[in-house]
């Protein structure tokens, strides 16, 4: 039996049954039923359908996130098609996975799934463009271990349903309406909290916390930033995630380079980076990190920093580490995250700089 799920819904019940049984009238109510063959053999499948707050009409170009909760995995990102959605097949040892949309109207509250070999979950996602809500996202872990903490009940005062941290303590609360909102963590065993946060309106602000242990006397950890809106839109923060997961990344953060400051670009990458001084200096040199260094800036090729003399370094002369708004470093074409293949070079250590 294929299942379905909705995020985002109207809080009307009334509301929301008229705006589904006219749905059904206009579309058919195979599309939104999982009536369609399953398309992923021996796979778990998820149909996803983006609408709007009504639910009657499709959202077409959404930006669709899939995270999954259980295995390590690099998060998805895939657009909605023309008629608001698409099927897609989940990895073959994925049990759970957190869906949600994002569009220029807004954002949906996120859907948490249960994935069956075999089956097809329908899941509808409803972009709420009230207010232009914002999300919340960060890791919890205990105050005196630093380990994570997993399922925690994360949730925002006044906001319906809850959130569990997955095996590496992260969450995301998503679809929340601009303010200082009530911010919660429930977890037996240690101290509950309560937070007040000011969620900035169309943007992710990152709530870390540690909890403390129970009855250990300490004052939770709390620390908040909000997010880039350019390096949010060019997927930083997702490759950041996953690469420090699996720890094939380097990433350096607004707020890292506000605190740091260097001066020069060369600094920058030879004292605040995994790149040896002396592949920074001449990009053709073989060492521990490949062959050779290529420098992206902006998603546009710069080359390999060396501009034919040993002692100087190209990009200092183009761009100052003030105009950088974050850097991703990485050993080689073959650490990359999926869909960033198209950068590789060989065995080349990699630099992508994007700038504010």
């Amino acid at each position: 039996m294929k299942r379905r799920t909705l995020a985002g819904s109207v809080p009307s019940t009334l509301m929301a049954s008229a705006a589904i049984a006219v749905l059904y009238g206009l579309l058919g109510a195979g599309t939104l039923a999982g009536q369609e063959a399953h398309t992923c053999d021996d796979r778990a499948g998820l149909r996803i359908a983006v609408l709007d707050a009504t639910g009657l009409v499709r959202v077409s170009d959404a930006d669709v996130r899939i995270r999954w909760v259980d295995v390590v995995r690099s998060p998805v990102r895939k657009r909605s098609g023309d008629d608001g959605g698409f099927t897609y097949c989940a990895p073959r040892d994925a049990t759970k996975a957190t869906v949600w949309a994002e569009s220029r109207d807004g954002s949906s509250e996120q859907a948490s799934i249960e994935l069956i070999p075999g089956e097809t979950s329908d899941v509808e996602l409803r972009v709420l463009g009230e207010d232009n809500p914002g999300r919340l996202e960060g890791r919890i872990f205990d105050a005196v271990t630093k380990d994570p903490v997993t399922t925690a009940a994360v949730t925002v005062a006044g906001r319906r349903g809850e959130v569990e941290t997955d095996r590496w303590g992260r969450y995301i609360l998503t679809g929340i309406p601009a303010g200082a909102k009530q911010f919660q963590v429930r977890r037996m065993g240690y101290e509950p909290l309560e937070y007040v946060v000011t969620v900035k309106p169309g943007l992710t602000t990152q709530v870390d916390i540690g909890l403390v242990p129970d009855p250990v006397e300490m004052e939770p950890l709390v620390a908040t930033t909000v997010r880039s809106r350019r390096l949010e839109s060019k997927g930083f923060y997702e490759r950041q995630y996953w690469g420090e997961m699996l720890g094939v990344g380097e990433f350096l953060t607004p707020e890292y380079l506000e605190r740091w400051r260097p001066m020069r670009m060369s600094q920058l990458l030879e004292q605040h980076t995994m790149l040896r001084p002396r592949l920074v200096r001449a990009g053709k040199t073989r060492g521990t990190l490949g062959d050779c260094l290529q420098v992206y800036l902006d998603n546009i090729n710069v080359g390999n920093l060396d501009n034919g003399s040993a002692s100087s370094f190209a990009l200092n002369t183009v761009l100052l580490p003030s105009e950088v708004a974050g850097v991703e470093v990485y050993r080689s074409s073959t650490a990359l995250p999926g869909g960033m293949m198209r950068f590789g070079v060989g065995q080349c250590a990699l630099v992508l700089i994007w700038t504010k």
